[in-house]
């Protein structure tokens, strides 16, 4: 008979008792376990694991951090295993430590080591999907980065990569997509697909909410004379765009400041915040006029008190045109220096010939006309004038030197002394010499000696002689030469009123037409026919110093031959020995 105890089953080698195969706890005497209630127990057990899907996102327990790898426990019959990677942080620090519960994804139930395949990062993605299309129905705002720009728009990083086409970036168009790379973009999601991992964001949209929102405030609140902040949107060669806060006002450059401005951006940059006034507003078209100079004080308002005439101020040329400069005295007053201002002595063809943009001056107010919005400046004003002086060093009758700069038809200029030239007229080079051309006696860079004539301060003349310095040959022609002399005369040219006959080198003298000789020997018309270049002898008959001009006659010349004919026969009919027609047959 088999023994009893054979019959029934007794501990293993191993200390546990084997049931069906099943490994069993060992038992308490006092607690017995069916072996079929075990056998449930352990089922439920491990049906509890098999309720965790692949897929699936679920918590678990950080149990070890290696250097490469971060154990997790995530309640299933093994552990699972991510890399060290998928915990680190932008700067490369770890994010968490043992004890620290996390979401991960249940990418397979176990692996060919036996752990199970988790996924911290692909959890993270899923839980922004979900975060994404609930952003999309309920049409709340997400806050991306610009990653990069892109065919048609730009990449923008919101836990997930999306796109915001270019038309969707703002209200008007963006010309330099680049720009915005690095920035921080508020959008609202307007299409996602999570299948085929598409999602399409629009900042457009929620600028356009966000701008009906402030406008409707705005013109609540907006009207004319009213002193508001604004941020600049937009710079143009004509002006500047503010946004008031929904509703944007054109702020044009002559409104931007009382000084001189270029362009808008030498006072203001976009995004800059600045104080405006409304100088006009159309509820109609909804248009908006500003102003920012009309926030402090117009600078002509007390010009004339702070700029009198007669006063010394300083300024910066700002400007430079063909009939003077215009100096900046202050921000909003500006100066002209005419060009007929700027010398003294010299005579300026242009103010870039003295003056540069940006020079420093020092100018003297001359005339100040504040509704003009005109003060009138000069620059010789500061300086003594020299031709005040002149009189003085140059006294009329002296000699001075100088060289000869400029010829024209009408004379020579002399430089008499630094930016002050004399003139000598055509007319004062020779006493004798008919002169043309001032080129027949002088030439340009001659060093010349002349006689001061006359001095016009005022007008800024000097007038000089040459022929004053040599012997007047016409004084010494009338001091030898009295009327009722015999002189001979060579006819130098023939007019129809008479001869000029020249007597000395220099003198010329006139024969008229009723002083030529009418005696047998005439021509037909009873006038002595004179030959150019033949030299006759002829009486003077009239002498004009101060005019300097001769009067010469043949005929009187003839008369005087008759006479002393006549009287020659008087005396010889006397004592009667001969007879007047034997006087003229002798002749």
């Amino acid at each position: 008979m088999a023994n009893e105890d054979e019959k029934t089953p007794g501990p293993s080698r191993s200390g546990h008792a084997a049931t069906g195969g099943i490994t069993l706890l060992p038992r308490d005497d006092h607690d017995p376990m069916d072996p079929a209630e075990y056998a449930r127990l352990l089922e439920s057990y491990d049906s509890s694991f098999r309720n965790i899907a692949e897929g699936e996102v679920v918590k678990g327990t950080v149990l070890k951090v290696t250097p490469s790898e971060v154990i997790i426990d995530v309640g299933y019959k093994s552990e699972g295993i991510i890399a060290l990677s998928e915990f680190l942080d932008e700067n490369g620090e770890l994010t968490v430590q043992p004890g620290d519960i996390v979401d991960v994804l249940l990418e397979r139930t176990e692996d060919r080591d036996g752990y199970v395949v988790l996924s911290r990062e692909k959890a993270e993605k899923m839980k922004i999907w979900d975060e994404v299309e609930r952003a999309y129905a309920e049409r709340k705002v997400v806050i991306g980065r610009v990653i990069e720009r892109i065919k048609g728009g730009l990449a923008v990083d919101i836990g997930v990569r999306a796109f915001l086409p270019g038309s969707q970036i703002d209200v008007r168009p963006v010309r330099n997509l680049d720009a915005l790379r690095g920035q921080e973009l508020r959008m609202r999601v307007i299409k996602v697909n999570k299948k085929r991992g598409n999602i399409v964001l629009s900042r457009k949209a929620l600028l356009e909410e966000e701008n009906a929102e402030k406008k409707k405030h705005t013109l609540e609140t907006l009207a004319e004379g009213k002193v508001l902040k604004g941020a600049v949107k937009n710079i143009t060669d004509y002006g500047a765009f503010i946004d008031l806060g929904g509703i944007d006002g054109l702020l044009h450059i002559t409104d931007m400041s009382w000084g001189r401005v270029g362009h808008p951006s030498e006072l203001f940059k976009v995004n800059d915040e600045i104080d405006v006034i409304v100088l006009k507003y159309d509820p109609a078209t909804e248009r908006v006029s500003l102003g920012h100079k009309q926030l402090i004080t117009d600078p002509w308002a007390n010009v004339m008190e702070r700029y009198p005439v007669g006063a010394r101020m300083g300024g910066k040329v700002v400007s430079l045109t063909d009939y003077g400069a215009f100096i900046e005295l202050e921000a909003g007053v500006e100066g002209l220096i005419h060009v007929s201002e700027m010398s003294w002595s010299k005579r300026v063809k242009h103010p870039s010939k003295i003056l540069n943009v940006g020079d420093t001056v020092e100018a003297m107010v001359l005339g100040v006309d504040p509704t003009a919005r005109r003060i009138s400046l000069g620059l010789k004003q500061v300086e003594a004038n020299p031709w005040h002086d002149l009189a003085d060093k140059y006294p009329v009758g002296s000699t001075i030197q100088g060289k000869v700069r400029n010829l024209t038809e009408f004379g020579a200029f002399v430089e008499v002394e630094e930016e002050i030239d004399g003139l000598i007229h055509i007319s004062d080079m020779s006493w004798s010499k008919r002169v043309k051309h001032p080129s027949e006696i002088l030439k340009k860079g001659d060093v010349v000696e002349a006689m001061v004539l006359n001095i016009d301060a005022e007008n800024q003349r000097l007038s000089l002689g040459l022929k004053q310095l040599a012997t007047d040959i016409w004084d010494d022609f009338f001091a030898r030469h009295h009327v009722g002399d015999t002189i001979e005369g060579k006819v130098v040219r023939m007019t129809n009123f008479g001869a000029f006959v020249e007597l000395d080198e220099g003198i010329e003298g006139l024969i008229h037409v009723s002083e030529f000789d009418d005696s047998p020997r005439a021509g037909k018309d009873g006038k002595i026919e004179l030959a150019v270049g033949e030299t006759y002898p002829m009486k003077v008959i009239k002498l004009a110093p101060a005019e300097r001009k001769i009067g010469l006659s043949i005929r009187a010349l003839k008369n005087d031959e008759f006479r002393a004919d006549w009287e020659s026969y008087q005396e010889s009919a006397g004592d009667g020995t001969a007879t007047l027609g034997d006087h003229f047959r002798s002749r």
